[in-house]
């Protein structure tokens, strides 16, 4: 297995960041391999996928270009460069396309674990990268950047709150599949048969994706390294939606879907952008959730946190063993 040497002094300057590049990277990785994770992830595959099959099928090149980098065991190191805080989509892509093209050519190699296929040796791939993410970016994801900002935002606010109470060693036991903290300043990133990085005095960045089946690791030896990961399913996936037919029977389906999403930390600004319900709806569900003792708030930095309190827990979990608990439906 492969596992990274974490110090306090690395912890201490470890932080999460919301990445536009590493979402799109997700999802060209999700419209490439067309397995989804969630319902939600199906409907946009079936929107974006049938254009993205035309697109390579009228670029081989574009198409071996990303099924050597980013459909295989290893992502190409210049396809993935660690994520860097507050920098916007195209701010990323021009460090993909900055690339030399020789170590374009060299990291593909290294993917491929043999020689690089004839049509692959030109000195275009960074620009051929770029211009690919650049189209899945103005396609696919922008359009609904806002909302998938909010709902990576309301992840990074949830493990925030869980580092204060449980420390990092909680956070990173399960940020993705193959990682877990093994104790003695050991993370293990993947099960792979790598040698340890001793990671003394860098920065380790923690960067959520919305795609639930992706996750990689990338590093810039020795100043920084990341772990992108899938931000929690329940946000992903629309949690809102997702309320037992009797809970909503009781409490009405909207301020239902507030309780049910709230067994994840989350404020006010981050209900609003995962429901779609306005802040005034919201603000008045969280008043009334409140006053019954279902929820509880309280301060995390400059947020204040929603959570359902161990009545509130009952209250979910006997309307979703209720007999007959389907979906609610409605507003």
């Amino acid at each position: 297995m492969g596992w990274w040497e974490v110090n306090a002094d690395t912890l201490a300057r470890s932080r999460f960041v919301v990445s536009p590049l590493d979402e799109a990277l997700a999802c060209l990785k999700l419209l490439h391999a067309g397995v989804a994770g969630h319902p939600g992830e199906r409907a946009w595959l079936d929107t974006h996928r049938p254009a993205h099959l035309r697109r390579m099928a009228a670029d081989p090149v574009a198409a071996l270009l990303v099924d050597a980098g980013l459909g295989r065991g290893w992502n190409a190191d210049f396809l993935t460069p660690t994520p860097v805080e507050g920098l916007g989509f195209e701010e990323g892509v021009a460090r993909i396309r900055a690339t030399r093209p020789d170590e374009a050519r060299a990291d593909l190699t290294v993917c491929l674990g043999g020689p690089l296929p004839a049509v692959l040796d030109r000195d275009d791939l960074p620009e051929r990268a770029a211009a690919l993410l650049t189209e899945v970016w103005t396609q696919a994801v922008r359009p609904d950047w806002d909302r998938r900002r909010r709902v990576l935002e309301a992840d990074v606010v949830a493990r925030t709150a869980r580092v204060s109470r449980g420390g990092w060693a909680a956070v990173l036991d399960d940020l993705r599949p193959g990682t877990r903290w093994l104790g003695d300043n050991r993370l293990q990133i993947n099960l792979n048969p790598y040698p340890p990085r001793e990671l003394s005095g860098a920065e380790l960045i923690l960067a959520p994706i919305t795609p639930q089946r992706h996750g990689w690791v990338a590093w810039e030896e020795p100043e920084r390294y990341a772990v992108i990961y899938p931000c929690a399913g329940t946000l992903a996936d629309d949690g809102a939606r997702h309320v037992p037919a009797a809970l909503g029977a009781l409490l009405g389906p909207a301020r239902a879907a507030v309780l049910t999403l709230l067994g994840t930390p989350m404020s006010t600004s981050q209900l609003v952008g995962v429901t779609g319900q306005a802040l005034g709806s919201v603000g008045r569900h969280l008043r009334v959730l409140l006053d019954a003792g279902l929820v509880e708030r309280r301060r995390a930095g400059r947020s204040v946190l929603y959570s359902r309190t161990p009545a509130g827990e009952v209250l979910v979990e006997a309307g979703a063993g209720a007999p007959g608990a389907g979906l609610a439906s409605g507003p």
